[in-house]
């Protein structure tokens, strides 16, 4: 008996409805326009399973079980429970067509409602807010544009150029090879960058390596770490055995800095980090050989710096994620700029030749100059070699951020704070949802600063935003990232419980704590809304207190009583006033009783939803699963949906078709979606696979004005654990590449059973073709709505 997908008991008659609005239409057009093709190939899972855990849903939809019961009474359970026998299945029909009666009759007040159908109002605008895709904002945009301005109020620099090309340059490059080495010579690739350059008598460039199990240049061991010169476009081994000391580990850069100190001093150091990075939390560096040892997270950096006792003109990060408000106030103490990157960087990484020529011609060349020949390199090389990969780099001022910033983010922080407080969590959680968000996949919650300050609107956040747009000196991106300025931050939205942990990074690293107090408010009041409904994997204390699944709106009473249960558990849930936060969630709660599939005039399935529901839904995305005979085959969550002229959610306005590849249907799940500054909507996804025999997601676009899709190129995915710094794109695919696509497996009952090969092996060729094909078979669709809170809903599947 397929119980998952189990409907409810009554559908109802749809309403008229007073017409499709605006801002319905708006979310229309940031629908992922569909290339159909003609037929799909067929739809299978093939050979054994393979012992992966989910490669779609981490969480194997524990969500939607928990949901089902909520939307769609566990009415076949519940039915196997009294052993109900077929006559009783006629009384209950015909009872149901009387509550219909008298519910069409008399409207909601008869069940305790808010007095209006399930089915009345228009849609409005998902959480009230601006589009997560909205363009830049002109008044804001700072891409492409050299500031040479400083604020007055600067400090003084910590480096002091000699000047007329006598300044003599020392270059640390702290590179753990990691995989990224290993599987794919990107680290190999930019040592021979380093040595192609024509480098000056007064540059030197000195690497420590370790960190990776099999490096592809020869001379570097895989065994010991080792620290190499760059001498006359070779590599010169300067300590050949440093032992197999951890990448990760604070010491072992403080242990380089100061060898580099004391053999190769300079009146200008730099220091670049090469590997995977985090951001806020994470920090940098994947150790391959010692994946258990973490990442070293700012306070390990910051301990590193300060142990290494010595200034730099610059530190910059060729890795991913690490352009954050966070990690500039922590470098600010040791240099006077940042280079770094918002986003995940694209494989190739920095582009080095060309800037080393540059200051080799010139030594006392200015670092915002240096800082812009590294930006444009990077983004003009990766628009070439990685097509439709999002690219972002910058150069931050830290003299003038660690003066100018930090009063007015605790200004910002303290009214941000006071307007959660003043019920106002609603206005802030849709700005969150509609800002820029890094990694979005990774859920590592980093979002870009000036772009969430704006989204906000405050005086506060203005002043935060001038005085960070007037620090980032230069900031470049690819086409199709917008709005990211140039500095992110962490804010918790899918990770609410990661709140604390940062706040205790913060206390280390000396940031100050009235922004710490922000994020634990607005995470606080997040956890206790998934707290009383039971959703996002928490485990609800509901069933024990209610005796079973509320079905509806909760009073603020019982909200409370599940706020005290589930804290009184030893969960923190970060800074919350408990009968304040019952009485904000019981006015501002999303009603799953209502997610209810009726017939329209044309005998469609449709729903309707109120004004002030849709108000506190931030997200909706259609579910597919196909149902190969004895179970479903997960192909993912897609961008894509379409309202009647009436303002009714149409059921099958997907159509029978799905993302595929070369005609295979594949398991595709929706990340984001961009306004170009052509204004051309761009979609980006993944697709779980296999690639050459290592898991990867590729990386699909599609652009929505020129009808364009492709695989822009494809990432790793590790195991649980393993790590949570998030590694760099693998560039292009080659001709050859063998792919083979994965898709998980559940049963009827919405357990999951493993995943599996989906399909054939694909051999890749530039000529495959990245489209939508009909599905041939039976499939199952739902459509999945997210709350203010981050709480997630599924509609019973579409009748």
């Amino acid at each position: 008996m397929k119980t998952w997908f189990s409907n409810p008991l009554v559908t109802q008659q749809a309403r008229h409805h007073t017409g499709t609005t605006s801002a319905q239409l708006k979310r229309m057009d940031e629908n992922r326009n569909k290339n159909v093709t003609g037929k799909g190939k067929e739809i299978r899972k093939r050979g054994e399973g393979l012992g992966t855990g989910p490669v779609g849903r981490a969480d194997a939809y524990a969500g939607r079980k928990k949901n089902e019961d909520n939307v769609a009474r566990g009415y076949e359970d519940q039915l196997r429970a009294i052993k109900i026998k077929p006559i009783h299945m006629v009384i209950l029909a015909i009872i149901a067509v009387i509550l219909l009666i008298l519910f069409l009759k008399f409207g909601g007040s008869l069940l305790g409602g808010n007095g209006g159908s399930p089915l009345s109002g228009v849609f409005s605008g998902f959480g009230g807010g601006a589009s997560p895709s909205a363009p830049w904002n002109e008044t804001l945009k700072n891409t492409g544009t050299l500031n040479t301005a400083v604020d007055s109020s600067a400090r003084d620099r910590y480096t002091t150029l000699v000047g007329n090309g006598n300044d003599t340059v020392t270059i640390m490059v702290y590179m753990c090879g990691t995989d990224l080495e290993s599987k794919y010579g990107m680290a190999t690739n930019d040592i021979n960058e380093m040595c192609a350059a024509s480098l000056s008598d007064k540059i030197n460039i000195i690497i420590y390596t370790g960190g990776c199990k099999q490096w592809k240049t020869q001379s570097i061991s895989n065994s010991t770490n080792q620290i190499y010169r760059i001498s006359g476009g070779k590599l010169q081994c300067l300590v050949s055995d440093d032992g197999a000391k951890v990448m990760t580990k604070p010491e072992t850069l403080s242990y380089f800095i100061k060898y580099c100190a004391t053999n190769y001093p300079a009146s200008r150091n730099m220091l670049i980090f090469w590997d995977h990075g985090g951001g806020s939390l994470t920090g940098y560096g994947y150790d391959e050989k010692n994946a258990s040892s973490g990442s070293m997270d700012l306070s390990g950096i910051n301990t590193a710096l300060k142990d290494g006792g010595i200034k730099y003109d610059f530190i910059g990060f060729d890795a991913c994620l690490m352009a954050t408000l966070e990690t500039a106030l922590l470098t600010s103490n040791y240099a006077d700029y940042l280079i770094a990157s918002e986003e995940s960087e694209p494989g190739i990484g920095w582009y080095y030749t060309d800037w080393l020529n540059a200051l080799s011609k010139n030594t006392s060349m200015s670092t915002i100059e240096i800082g812009k020949n590294i930006i444009d390199g990077f983004v003009d090389t990766c628009a070439v070699q990685c097509r439709g990969q999002q690219t972002t780099l910058s150069i931050v001022d830290l003299a003038e951020l660690s003066q100018t910033v930090p009063d007015k983010l605790a200004a910002f922080s303290v009214d941000t704070s006071e307007i959660i407080k003043a019920d106002g969590y609603k206005t802030v959680s849709d700005a969150r949802a509609g800002t820029r968000e890094f990694a979005a996949s990774a859920k590592i919650d980093q979002v870009d600063l000036v772009n969430l300050a704006d989204r906000i609107g405050t005086d506060e956040a203005k002043a935060l935003n001038d005085a960070i747009l007037s620090a980032i000196k230069y900031n470049r991106t690819s086409s199709n990232m917008t709005n990211a300025y140039g500095l992110s931050i962490y804010f918790p939205y899918k990770r609410a419980v990661k709140a604390d942990s940062a706040a205790g990074i913060y206390s280390k690293i000396g940031m100050g704590d009235e922004y710490s107090k922000c994020i634990q408010s607005f995470a606080g009041m997040e956890a206790g809304a998934q707290a009383s409904a039971g959703t996002n994997g928490q485990t609800s204390p509901a069933s024990s207190l209610t005796g079973g699944s509320s079905g509806g709106l909760l009073s603020s009473g019982a909200i409370a009583d599940l706020l005290s249960a589930y804290m009184s558990g030893g969960r923190s849930i970060g800074t919350i006033d408990e009968e304040a936060a019952a009485a904000y969630i019981a006015k501002n709660q999303f009603d799953a009783s209502k997610l209810v599939w009726s017939k329209d005039k044309n005998n469609q399935a449709v729903m309707g939803i109120a004004d002030d529901q849709w108000a506190l839904i931030q997200s909706l995305q259609v579910n597919m699963f196909y149902d190969d005979g004895e179970g479903y085959i997960d192909l993912g969550l897609d961008k894509n949906y379409k309202f009647t002229e009436d303002g009714y959610l149409l059921g099958h306005g997907v159509g029978s078709t799905w993302v595929s590849i070369d005609s295979q249907p594949v398991a595709f799940y929706y990340e984001t979606t961009t306004v170009d500054e052509k204004n051309q909507t761009v979609i980006t996804g993944r697709v779980p696979a296999i690639l050459n025999g290592e898991r990867v997601d590729l990386i699909l676009c599609f652009n929505n004005a020129t009808g364009e899709a492709y695989i822009a190129g494809a990432r790793s995915v590790y195991k649980n654990g393993e790590t949570e710094a998030v590694a760099k794109s693998i560039k292009e695919l080659a001709e050859g590449d063998e792919i083979e696509f994965v898709c998980d497996y559940y049963t009827y009952g919405g357990t999951y059973v493993d995943s599996y090969k989906l399909g054939d092996t694909l051999i890749y060729s530039k000529s495959v073709l990245v489209s939508d094909t009909e599905i041939e078979g039976d499939y199952v669709l739902t459509y999945l709505l997210t709350d203010i809170y981050n709480n997630e809903y599924w509609t019973p599947p579409v009748p």
